[in-house]
């Protein structure tokens, strides 16, 4: 009997955001996928579930992918989650659908909790179109992605880490110009989550007057047309 891979997604911040259905499956599979055990090992304590838990992640992603979808050919079922979120956006989990998409085995990704929808449209800028560009390369590649996006003019959308934050939003003024509009998220669904909306210019300095806490949603203006 041929197993299946069910990507799901995790609550963002608050955990009353994760679907029933989640919890179905997360208790139903043999083996859950997991970026952190120790964080997921969390989450199914609150949300009593029993089962076993496997380090999935982009230290070993490479070495055990082609094993993991074996044993789901073999039919094993098997759940991933990320830390938080939706596993494949910006974090492990399009190695494994590959592969298991080569073998046949059946991959079925359940709706849920993903950082950059709310932030898009919280933002108000337009969302019928936009590109999600995740993190931006660390060093070698980040200006020329940057100079490539300079015209574009759909609602442009970026993943920064906040040690990184106050760089990034330099560089953007830089090339799309002090004035862009651009709307900063920051904890969604959390407690203390907020959502900063400014040029480029003015939305820096506030992050220069409060130290950046916490991950990021950049959402930019796209050029005007």
């Amino acid at each position: 009997m041929a197993g299946k891979l069910y990507i799901v997604p995790t609550p963002i911040g608050n955990l009353g955001d994760i679907t029933l259905r989640a919890i179905e499956v997360l208790r139903s599979v043999d083996v859950v996928l997991a970026e952190d055990t120790r964080t997921s090992g969390k989450l199914l304590k609150h949300f009593d579930i029993p089962t076993a838990l496997r380090s999935y992640h982009m230290h070993n992603e490479h070495r055990i992918t082609a094993d993991l979808a074996s044993k789901m050919e073999a039919g094993q079922t098997m759940a991933l989650i990320s830390d938080a979120g939706t596993p494949g956006i910006s974090d492990p989990g399009f190695l494994l659908v590959r592969e298991c998409l080569q073998k046949d085995v059946a991959v079925e990704c359940l709706p849920g909790p993903t950082a950059l929808i709310p932030a898009l449209v919280e933002s108000g800028f337009p969302s019928d179109r936009f590109v999600f560009e995740g993190f931006l390369p660390p060093k070698k590649g980040r200006q020329k992605r940057l100079q490539g996006l300079k015209q574009e003019q759909r609602t442009l959308i970026f993943y920064e880490s906040p040690h990184k934050l106050l760089k990034t939003l330099d560089q953007f003024q830089e090339v799309f110009g002090p004035d862009r509009q651009v709307s900063v998220s920051r904890e969604l669904s959390k407690l203390y989550g907020e959502t900063i909306r400014g040029t480029l210019e003015s939305v820096a300095e506030h992050f220069k007057a409060h130290a950046p806490k916490g991950e990021f949603v950049l959402v930019l203006r796209g050029a005007d047309s």
